[in-house]
C-alpha cells in the first residue's frame, strides 16, 4: 500500500501538538494540518517529498523536532 505505519503517524501528530505554532505540510497541491491525525493518515507515504511550513512562537524548535521524526521514518522534506 505504501502508507506509513500507524506508530509513525501518531509520533508525528503527538510531536506537532506539543507546539503552539501552526504546522502544515504540503503534498502537491494539498495542504495538511499536521495536528490532524486523520489528515496525516491519508496523506503520508514513504515515496513523497513534503514541504513543511511552520509559523509561530516556537517554530524553530518545532522544525527541529519534526525534521528529526521525518528523518527517523524515512520521509523527505524539501529544502527551502
Amino acid at each position: 500500500m505504501g502508507g506509513l505505519e500507524t506508530k509513525a503517524i501518531i509520533e508525528i501528530n503527538q510531536a506537532a501538538n506539543q507546539f503552539q505554532s501552526s504546522i502544515v505540510i504540503q503534498v502537491g497541491m494539498r495542504f495538511i494540518d499536521v495536528k490532524s491525525i486523520l489528515g496525516l493518515s491519508v496523506t503520508l507515504f514513504n515515496n513523497q517529498t513534503y514541504k513543511l511550513d511552520i509559523q509561530g512562537p516556537d517554530e524553530e524548535e518545532a522544525k527541529e523536532v519534526l525534521q528529526g521524526i521525518f528523518d527517523k521514518h524515512g520521509l523527505k522534506i524539501a529544502k527551502r
